[in-house]
């Protein structure tokens, strides 16, 4: 429907405007103005149930964007930060992420959308010509501003339209509850997680290269072997988490060599099985020095003596390497007896 099948008596009538005026080029004005082009109206402008449609699908699109941002917090809380999803065409994605994209996106958008609808469709689309001024505005001039913000105000109709205006007050104080449900990475709460580790009493410890149980035999004098928990596999879905914490390093020294009477009892037939975490910012350690029974990080060269406890004797780590207590089974075979008696790792400032 145009303006053109409207009676001109039923037009909204248009004060101070002039479309449509042309100057005449002259050789003194060879660049005329060509003014603006007669105005035409929309069909919510005439037709007050076509206005009341497009206010329905504003806030329509603000309640989205709501529920998108109470999707966006309920998602951050629900979904397990290491599930994974099948997405077509794209392929696994952690769920985590993919809801939250997909609904901040969706919260973001909605906005912008209805409000880009509410302004092309229900406020006043009249082009107004005015001439540049000073700076410096008169008191003329903000007087006319002034109006003008008025006039603005009441043709937006965000007086008159109270769904449309409730709905956008409510989708824009929800939206920011995203940023601040963000905020809870700047403080995770692991729980205990981070005191605890997947070995227990019982579990035997299996080499990460063969994936065989390791038997006493199997650990030479001066040797350094890598060991992991029964049970974790490769393939399994947290195995860089848990493999984090669990990752374990195995020597062999002469018993007599062993300083720390704790980690004497805790070996078996001078076998010290050790966090293979570095304690600084948990780098792995894979250095070891055979004549003194070092162990260096690479990342930074934090030094431990593992005849003498792991304790620090170079580099900024904060603290010595925690000690797993061994043993071995009735099949012959080094098994835990029990997990780690101090968190893994590096310090942190809940550990007490």
């Amino acid at each position: 429907m145009s303006s053109q099948d409207i009676p001109e008596e039923n037009l909204p009538v248009e004060q101070g405007h002039a479309h449509g005026a042309v100057d005449v080029a002259d050789e003194q004005n060879p660049f005329a103005d060509p003014g603006l082009p007669p105005h035409e109206h929309r069909v919510q402008d005439i037709d007050e149930r076509a206005a009341k449609r497009s206010e329905r699908a504003v806030a329509f699109l603000f309640t989205l964007s709501m529920l998108a941002t109470v999707g966006f917090i309920a998602s951050y809380v629900a979904i397990p930060a290491d599930k994974s999803i099948f997405v077509f065409p794209i392929g696994h994605l952690s769920a985590l992420n993919f809801a939250l994209g997909l609904t901040l996106g969706t919260a973001l958008f909605t906005i912008g959308a209805g409000a880009v609808h509410w302004a092309r469709t229900l406020m006043s689309d009249v082009e107004v010509a005015d001439e540049r001024h000073p700076i410096a505005a008169s008191p003329e001039v903000r007087a006319k501003v002034h109006a003008d913000f008025r006039q603005g105000a009441k043709e937006s109709a965000f007086g008159r339209r109270k769904l449309i205006r409730n709905t956008l007050f409510g989708a824009v104080a929800l939206v920011p509850l995203s940023g601040v449900v963000l905020l809870r990475d700047l403080g995770p709460l692991p729980e205990d997680k981070l005191r605890h580790t997947l070995w227990a009493k019982g579990k035997l410890l299996v080499n990460m290269n063969t994936n065989e149980p390791l038997r006493p035999s199997d650990v030479a004098v001066g040797s350094l072997t890598f060991a992991k928990p029964e049970g974790l596999e490769e393939h399994d879905e947290d195995f860089q988490n848990e493999i984090a914490k669990a990752a374990l390093m195995i020597v062999r020294l002469q018993p007599e060599n062993i300083k720390d009477k704790r980690e004497l009892e805790w070996s078996h037939d001078g076998i010290v099985a050790y966090s293979k975490i570095c304690t600084h910012v948990g780098c792995p350690i894979s250095l070891y020095e055979q004549q003194t029974h070092h162990v260096l990080c690479p990342c930074h060269q934090s030094t431990f003596d593992l005849s003498d406890g792991a304790r620090v004797i170079f580099g900024p780590a904060g603290h010595a390497l925690p000690q797993l207590r061994i043993g071995v089974n009735d099949e012959g075979y080094l098994e835990a007896h029990g997990d780690f008696e101090e968190p893994v790792g590096p310090a942190f400032w809940e550990r007490g």
